[in-house]
């Protein structure tokens, strides 16, 4: 194990998913090789099923962090050591859960938009923010013994709400399914297209390293990766599979949607 003087570190989910290959394309495997112990994520919408990828690559637990510029950055509410919700900072931000089409407040366990209310804010305070991001605020303590208020982890947001055939879809419900096939990397992008009056998304997933060689079970993976899309979101969807490192990279927010309807 190489000790780099770093053993915890805070990145964009997306962005440790490429580290993570990066580092093995140059012999360096993360669980074995590094001495990391701890990785907060943030900053944009993802799965606990990525987490589990990061989590197997480093060795090591990865929590879940949240916040937005407009309030004050990250550090809105962040998981504990039992990773059972996102405990708000909440003698800082009172926090509701509202439906995003009519407002009304809704109760705890039931799932809309997060509201955010700043208490100690001097120079910009909000009233009621709308944050547009979709979560619950859960009900009960934690284990841990805080008594703050947790909300569950975010879902999607309101405005990146996919209607594809009269179905609402979010792109971490993708997310969430593709995670779940072994056998797929850890790069995805969503096609968003125009077939006359019906939308159609088109999922590509790049294959894993360790299968890449062997294409006669890509039919197979591909099927598979089809039905666990379809459900979750309740809806037909396309599926091309990829070799690894053909899909576009960024070293910011992922891009996940090319939404090509004109």
């Amino acid at each position: 194990m190489k000790d780099l003087g770093v053993t915890a570190f805070t990145s964009i989910p997306s962005y440790t998913l490429y580290l993570t290959e990066t580092a093995r394309s140059l012999g360096v495997e993360p669980d074995m090789d590094l001495a990391i112990k701890s990785i907060s994520c943030g900053a944009e919408v993802w799965s606990p099923g990525t987490r589990d990828k990061i989590e197997k690559a480093f060795g090591c637990s990865v929590f879940n962090s949240y916040g937005l510029s407009e309030v004050c950055g990250p550090g809105v509410a962040f998981e504990c050591v039992r990773q059972s919700g996102l405990h708000v900072w909440s003698d800082h931000f009172l926090a509701e859960i509202i439906d995003p089409d009519t407002g009304e407040v809704l109760e705890p366990e039931e799932r809309g938009e997060l509201v955010l209310t700043t208490l100690t804010k001097e120079a910009m305070p909000l009233l009621r923010y709308r944050t547009r991001d979709i979560t619950s605020i859960l009900d009960g303590k934690c284990d841990c013994g805080r008594t703050h208020t947790r909300i569950s982890w975010i879902t999607g947001r309101s405005d990146d709400m996919l209607k594809i055939k009269g179905v609402n879809v979010f792109p971490s419900q993708i997310e969430t399914a593709v995670m779940r096939v072994k056998g797929v990397g850890t790069n995805y992008q969503i096609e968003v297209t125009r077939k006359g009056f019906m939308d159609d998304i088109t999922v590509s997933v790049e294959v894993d390293r360790t299968i890449s060689h062997d294409t006669r079970s890509w039919p197979l993976l591909k099927e598979k990766v089809r039905e666990e899309i379809e459900s979750i979101i309740g809806t037909g969807v396309g599926v091309n599979l990829r070799p690894p490192d053909s899909l576009p990279r960024v070293e910011g927010k992922a891009t996940r949607v090319v939404d090509l309807r004109v």
